[in-house]
């Protein structure tokens, strides 16, 4: 660490986050590596540390004794103060170096909110915000991660930006960058040599322009760019790397223990979810595979507590036999075995007497609306009975809390869909109350969290217009009006952050100047409710003419361009159509295992699709 920024440490409030040194943190001589990647999460050190991707790429960038990955994340207010009236740029934890002098800056982008942290990190780091004004080969400013599905508003910013699954892309840019710096290559032989890589998109060699009612009119390919890129697919999770070790903080973080992926994408086509499209096809990990991953897992870290890391974990193919041979082993170990992700309708009887096996803690479902209309509507394919059965099942069993997703402002939402969130939390009240197998003497606590809905590209509501902030205002005020028991506690999202969101998600290119512009004004941080400025925001659309309910609350027709379409992550438009049909008919389409329904994401994997096999 350098003296510098030593010296600042004593004067924030967790030194911890920035000082390293942690178990299992990777320290290599920079002198004998030749590419050096800093791995950005554009948010404070307890938020990034619990994600599992930057655990992944860090490890498998680490493997190869040519390259060095060091993690970096967000300093706080008080962290980055210091930082400023010091003039000490942003470093990584590993060495303490400042990441200016790195090849590589990658930034996770797991949330819209995070974009002004983006570039307040690269302020920070002394490196100039716009791909335009970095000339030299390096250092690559690279993105990846869930926000990626559309990139558009901070194309400015970045220089590449990985589609879809990471490990292979990410092996194949450090490769070419290697060859580049050898070669004593360009930044922009560079770029055009990375435009070939599966996975790899380079906003650069795109031209955008519009049409005069402010739609998207062309996004222009040059320099022999492909009109339509491909996000990349990796095909055998058992073949696939996976971190044998993680680096063990030393303060507590969001998610402090081991975590083992066990499949990745989703047979259930809810058609709000962005992450079950675009994480298709499914693929998963063999029983063996996931069991030799979590051992060497709690081996290498010393945690007492293992999670299962999937969309919905209790829809692996083998879920009961997973279950059984990792109880057998945590079980004696004295091993917290965690499920998350768990569904009304396959909890099952063996299900119930595998978890009666773990460590009791407050069940979490998601109904996602109050009525079965509005459950049709969004492909939820859950019944109220289903909800019930499975809360009495848990009550037969012990349980005595349980926490019930909804979302609010979804397409065709009523008052009276809203009523049905309460509606739906008393029958769970009464069924806790008239069992007769609860376990007596104690209370039932059922929590409501509802999330403001917020239409994501490559979903069949992509082309919907999204709820105002003073219709959400009114249905959150109205739900807790109506809710007639103090056992039911209730939750949402504030409604400006959610404009804001929705803007970034669906935005174009023009939103780069707003993006600018609301940081210079001091926005970061937009997702800690404490540090969001709306006004600024505001502010910053106004400078640059943009309304930006023009992107919020329009909706789109299905021969709009939209500022997205040139991705390609799987599934094709027309079945994204059929199901935004389907959804204003009230009808749903069975899940994966029941019936294919030809979303096209197998094709990007040479037709294979776990789901299917």
């Amino acid at each position: 660490m350098k003296k510098e920024v030593e010296k600042i440490l004593q004067y924030v409030q967790k030194p911890a986050r920035y000082a390293g040194g942690e178990l299992n943190s990777v320290i290599k001589d920079a002198e004998k590596v030749d590419i050096r990647y800093a791995f950005c999460f554009p948010d404070l050190y307890e938020i990034g540390m619990s994600h599992l991707g930057m655990k992944i790429l860090y490890s498998l960038v680490n493997e190869r004794e040519d390259s060095w990955c060091e993690r970096v994340f967000a300093p706080d207010s008080d962290m980055e103060e210091q930082m400023r009236e010091n003039n000490v740029p942003l470093f990584a934890l590993e060495s303490g170096d400042y990441i200016q002098e790195f090849d590589l800056i990658g930034f996770t982008l797991m949330y819209e909110l995070c974009y002004t942290n983006m570039l307040n990190m690269l302020d920070l780091a002394h490196i100039p915000l716009k791909s335009k004004d970095r000339t030299d080969l390096t250092p690559i400013i690279c993105c990846g991660g869930p926000c990626t599905c559309n990139p558009e508003p901070i194309t400015d910013f970045v220089d590449i930006v990985f589609l879809g699954d990471g490990e292979e892309s990410t092996v194949a840019v450090i490769d070419l960058l290697k060859a580049c710096k050898a070669n004593g290559s360009t930044k922009q032989e560079f770029l055009l040599k990375a435009k070939d890589i599966d996975g790899v998109y380079v906003p650069g060699l795109y031209e955008d322009s519009y049409n005069d009612d402010g739609t998207l009119k062309e996004l222009k390919p040059l320099n022999g760019a492909p009109s339509k890129v491909k996000k990349a697919v990796v095909s055998d999770m058992n073949k696939c790397f996976y971190p044998k070790n993680f680096v063990v903080p030393f303060i507590s973080i969001v998610h402090d223990r081991a975590v083992e992926e066990i499949f990745r994408g989703c047979i259930r086509g809810c058609r709000f979810c962005q992450a079950g499209f675009t994480y298709r096809p499914i693929r998963e990990k063999s029983v063996k595979t996931i069991n030799e991953q979590a051992k060497a897992l709690i081996k290498s870290t010393g945690y007492d507590e293992l999670s299962l890391c999937s969309l919905s974990t209790s829809d692996h193919s083998c879920v009961n036999e997973m279950l059984t041979s990792l109880i057998d082993w945590t079980e004696k170990e004295k091993i917290n075995l965690s499920l998350p992700s768990l569904r009304v309708d396959n909890f099952s009887d063996e299900l119930v007497d595998k978890l009666n096996r773990v460590r009791k803690s407050g069940l979490t479902f998601a109904p996602e609306a109050g009525t079965q209309r509005l459950r049709d509507v969004i492909n939820k394919n859950v019944s109220e009975e289903e909800v019930i059965n499975t809360c009495t099942k848990a009550f037969d069993n012990g349980w005595t809390s349980v926490k019930l997703y909804f979302m609010m402002g979804l397409p065709t939402e009523t008052m009276e869909d809203i009523e049905g969130i309460a509606d739906l939390g008393m029958q769970v009240v009464h069924a806790f109350y008239k069992n007769p197998n609860r376990q007596k003497g104690t209370g039932l606590q059922v929590s409501i969290s509802c999330a403001s809905f917020i239409p994501k590209p490559f979903t069949p509501f992509q082309w919907e217009p999204e709820d105002s902030m003073e219709s959400l205002k009114a249905k959150q005020e109205h739900l807790l009006e109506y809710v007639p028991s103090r056992k039911i506690k209730i939750s949402y999202h504030e409604t400006p952050t959610s404009l804001i969101e929705g803007v970034l998600a669906r935005g174009d290119r023009r939103l780069n100047n707003v993006l600018y512009d609301a940081w210079q004004l001091g926005c970061k941080f937009d997702s800690w409710g404490d540090k969001f400025n709306f006004d600024a925001w505001m502010q910053a659309f106004e400078k640059n003419g943009i309304d930006p309910h023009f992107y919020t609350q329009r909706r789109r027709p299905f021969d709009e361009l939209l500022p997205w379409d040139h991705l390609d992550f799987g599934v094709s438009r027309k079945f994204l159509e059929n199901e935004n049909k389907k959804a204003h008919e009230n009808k749903t389409t069975p899940h994966c295992r029941i019936k294919c329904a030809g979303c096209g994401a197998n094709m990007l994997n040479g037709g294979h699709c776990d789901a299917r096999s």
